[in-house]
């Protein structure tokens, strides 16, 4: 294909740009293959995406591509391709330290874990798989989401009790206790190298083979499982995917997100929780929850623990860089335990006319994020009130 981007497929994919003998200068995945490289030809290339890539297509003389059944698996080939290839323009474009990676631990029940180039050479455990590089750390994260939804893994805080078994009982990680558990646990091992190798139609026949095996035992709840697994692999959900892909723009690149939680009640009565976003500075209100709290007593750490676990029940909502409590250490602590120290949690402690004194948690990104944890403090106790009341209001008509 001639450098026209009028023939490309409204569809998630990789795409290509080559010089005129036809080396490849630059490879990039996109969501819409079609919008994604018309805007390499828009007027403000050089303010959206700098001027090394100007230079890119100032040589480039001809686009191909590869559609994907899925921006999940674009990702993927993405990452594979340019690992093959190293083009020009893409190791020039990134620093070496922030290439991102995926990690398979060598450990008897392996942990599947994100790793920044930089964290490399202070891991302590053994590598069994790397996969890697990839661009943009948030998008990669939300990837692995999708990935444990259809082979739940360990993950990097699976060595944490309360973690593991939370995450259990969500359906995210495996049961190691029954006496098969290390043979069915390497079979999803496998499953996953398989996908990041980029090897989808070996994967699925290898599927499809072990569930006309488990029918012909008459293993029949075995068959099943697999047979779910196979549905969701050939129906990935990468809605999260498509929407932070639309909220990083042309660069692909999502903001600093904080998540602000809050407790309201009246002696324990009608009480309700909320959050609240605020993402790189902005407040975000189109993103707010509300929380029945299912029982009225009058605990907020109790309510708070409440509102996360169901909160981190929606893998289809980004997790936040920052949580931010009410309160005081009790309730600082009651997210940690939640989540398992996972995501940095700060809480804004408050005077006697209610106004925030103090923060508690990391100093770093205490000092670096004063201006947005306060604003999204002030947001959720706002936004907790006006529920309470309307709860209340509701409550005494009798509606």
């Amino acid at each position: 294909m001639r450098l026209n981007s009028s023939h490309l497929p409204d569809a998630p994919g990789v795409y290509f740009f080559k010089n005129a003998e036809g080396k490849i200068l630059y490879i990039g995945r996109a969501t819409s293959l079609s919008d994604r490289v018309k805007s390499y030809f828009a007027n403000d290339l050089i303010h959206t995406r700098g001027p090394l890539l100007v230079d890119m297509v100032t040589q480039a003389h001809a686009i191909d591509y590869t559609e994907t059944d899925s921006v999940l698996e674009a990702i993927i080939l993405e990452s594979n391709l340019i690992k093959e290839h190293l083009p020009y323009f893409n190791t020039k474009e990134k620093d070496d330290k922030s290439w991102n990676y995926v990690v398979i631990t060598g450990e008897e029940f392996p942990r599947v874990i994100f790793v920044r180039e930089r964290q490399l050479p202070t891991l302590t455990f053994k590598i069994r798989e790397k996969f890697g590089p990839y661009t943009q750390g948030s998008l990669l994260r939300e990837a692995l989401r999708i990935v444990r939804k259809i082979f739940p893994f360990r993950d990097a805080k699976s060595l944490i009790p309360h973690h593991e078994s939370f995450y259990r009982s969500l359906g995210l990680s495996p049961d190691t206790s029954s006496p098969d558990a290390k043979k069915e646990y390497q079979k999803t091992i496998r499953n996953i190298t398989l996908f990041f190798k980029g090897k989808k139609k070996e994967l699925v026949k290898t599927l499809e083979r072990e569930m006309k095996e488990y029918v012909e035992r008459q293993e029949f709840e075995k068959a099943d499982a697999v047979k779910k697994t196979l549905y969701a692999l050939m129906h990935i959900e990468d809605i999260a995917l498509i929407k932070a892909e639309k909220e990083g723009g042309n660069g692909g690149r999502q903001g600093f997100r904080i998540e602000a939680y809050d407790i309201a009640h009246m002696s324990g009565k009608s009480k309700v929780g909320v959050m609240t976003v605020v993402c790189d500075g902005e407040i975000d209100s189109s993103q707010y929850r509300k929380f029945r709290i299912s029982k009225d007593i009058n605990d907020d750490v109790a309510g708070i623990k409440e509102v996360l676990i169901r909160r981190l029940t929606h893998p289809e909502w980004r997790l936040p860089d920052l949580i931010v409590v009410d309160g005081g250490v009790a309730q600082r602590n009651a997210a940690l335990e939640v989540t398992g120290g996972k995501i940095p949690v700060v809480s804004v402690v408050k005077d006697a006319k209610h106004k925030a004194s103090h923060i508690l948690g990391d100093e770093k990104i205490v000092e670096m994020y004063k201006k947005e944890i306060i604003k999204a403090n002030a947001e959720s106790h706002r936004f907790a009130i006006a529920y309470h009341k309307n709860l209340r209001r509701r409550t005494f008509l009798g509606r």
